[in-house]
């Protein structure tokens, strides 16, 4: 499934399917449970995500109700719209990650999964294998891996140097930047499309700007915020596919998108906002 777009896409380099740059993560911000008044937010929180061209939506089972919400929401999205949809296997053993990923695509009311990851490597050799078979027989188009922490980059180079999978989800930010070193490296190199999560550490980048001046030149690029100027800075990574900050609200997600419109920055530029921010 891919989207029309509105914003710019870069391939999955495995299937070549396009993928608009600045994806949704759902993790706290779709937890809402049956809250109609939330449930009618993030309902325009999609329309204008989709309005806006975006497409990949990322969940997991671990997001407490957030595979339902959005399996219940998607459907009242107007207008032509594919949404590119991502979620995790988080459990041990076979039989039991078969129930859980089953489970997940009832919640998304998808018989098929645009991208299902293997999420923080929990009994990874288990569902990879699974979900090989599956992709052979259609059931999920894309395999991959993720995790959140610098703690585990070991273990996930390891995956990636023994697994064939088409994508790898990992934390990236002007505040974390560790997975420069030599996860997204070998991710490119391997042709591995590189998801980001945590693109604001968690928020923790933009609390330590919230009393800060955006810098003029910030402009030059485009940006008219320091979410922008941060999106940009992952952005511009050349491994980075895309990424996935969470948004609970319309002005979130136009703040967000706008990253992905005009030019990003080069290798000096990138110094320059890794120290501006810092």
């Amino acid at each position: 499934m891919t989207a029309i777009s509105l914003m710019p896409v870069r391939p999955i380099p495995s299937s070549g399917v396009p993928v608009p740059i600045v994806g949704l993560g759902t993790w706290q911000s779709f937890d809402v449970g049956a809250d109609a008044a939330a449930r009618a937010v993030r309902t325009r929180v999609l329309q204008r995500f989709a309005s806006l061209g975006g497409a990949v939506i990322d969940s997991s089972p671990m997001y407490g109700s957030a595979e339902s919400v959005v399996g219940d929401l998607l459907g009242a999205v107007t207008g032509v719209w594919q949404p590119f949809v991502a979620t995790k296997v988080w459990t041990q053993g076979r039989a039991a990650g078969i129930r859980q990923m089953e489970t997940s695509m009832a919640r998304l009311r998808t018989p098929i999964i645009d991208l299902m990851q293997v999420h923080n490597l929990v009994d990874v050799d288990t569902h990879l294998a699974t979900l090989t078979d599956w992709k052979t027989e259609g059931r999920v188009r894309h395999i991959g891996v993720t995790h959140y922490n610098e703690s585990a980059y070991a273990a996930v180079t390891q995956v990636i140097e023994r697994h064939t999978i088409d994508t790898l989800q990992i934390n990236y930010s002007v505040a974390e930047r560790s997975a420069e070193c030599r996860l997204l490296p070998l991710a490119r190199e391997r042709g591995i499309a590189v998801i980001i999560n945590r693109p604001f550490a968690e928020g923790d980048a933009l609390r330590r700007l919230r009393n800060r001046i955006l810098p003029n030149w910030a402009h030059d690029i485009g940006c008219t915020s320091w979410p922008q100027l941060l999106l940009k800075f992952v952005l511009s990574h050349p491994a980075v596919t895309c990424t996935i900050p969470g948004m609970s609200s319309i002005p979130h997600v136009e703040d967000c998108l706008a990253a992905a419109t005009g030019p990003m920055p080069d290798a000096a530029l990138r110094a320059r906002i890794a120290e501006a921010a810092g």
